[in-house]
């Protein structure tokens, strides 16, 4: 397959020691050494994880403020009524309603990243798990989506708190910023998200939590990035 790849992916492939594993800092600093596209790709943390999808207790799930925020802007929907619904939309809600977002949401409105609800409106939100369950939009306490303080939400997500969740093969991907960003900033974004991910091992995963981490970009091959650093302080 690798002499199907485009010329710039074999550029950047060239960029790269596929048998090294690179301190964190050191493979943001190759990342950025390959050619940029025409857009600004997302940078991406990828988790391969020990642990057994396939058991509820072994659930990896959490969120993370990142430093730097994540270069996105955030399409908030909140499912709220009163005084809730007037605070979301003051704090930057692009969607704000209960009733007849629901509504809209089962004729297939998708124009949003994340939603949030009111424990009230949630009796009734729960009957979208079939149109957001599959998007991974369905509201979750776990994930602060689910509150009352509906502005502290809007503005958490506003300012880049991403949400990362094991898939049903055992990894996690967490973006960590776009490719504009100043190494730095993704050092610092990338840490953060690393940390989340390490804290959040469930107490029944037995040996190595975390198999092998990858730092790629959208169009560019993946770097494999030391995981032990984190690790050994997680253990303290």
């Amino acid at each position: 397959m690798a002499q199907y790849r485009s010329k710039r992916y074999r550029t950047s492939a060239d960029k790269r020691d596929r048998s090294k594993t690179y301190p964190l800092a050191e493979a943001i600093a190759t990342l950025k050494a390959m050619p940029a596209t025409k857009f600004d790709q997302t940078v991406t943390l990828a988790f391969r994880l020990g642990v057994d999808p396939k058991q509820s207790d072994q659930m990896v799930r959490g969120t993370c403020p990142l430093p730097h925020g994540s270069g996105k802007n955030v399409r908030v929907l909140v499912f709220a009524e009163g005084a809730a619904a007037e605070a979301a939309r003051v704090a930057g809600a692009e969607h704000v309603g209960f009733k007849d977002m629901i509504e809209k949401c089962n004729g297939g409105f998708q124009d949003f990243d994340v939603a949030v609800a009111t424990p009230a409106a949630m009796s009734e939100v729960r009957k979208l798990g079939k149109v957001l369950g599959p998007r991974g939009l369905m509201p979750n306490p776990k994930t602060g989506t689910v509150t009352d303080d509906t502005a502290a939400a809007v503005k958490a997500l506003k300012a880049g708190r991403v949400e990362f969740k094991l898939d049903k093969n055992g990894n996690v991907a967490v973006p960590v910023g776009k490719f504009s960003f100043s190494p730095e900033q993704l050092v610092d974004n990338g840490t953060a998200v690393i940390d989340a991910v390490v804290k959040a091992r469930p107490a029944s995963a037995k040996g190595r939590f975390v198999d092998n981490i990858t730092l790629s970009a959208t169009m560019t091959p993946g770097v494999s990035v030391d995981a032990s650093p984190f690790l050994k302080l997680a253990a303290q």
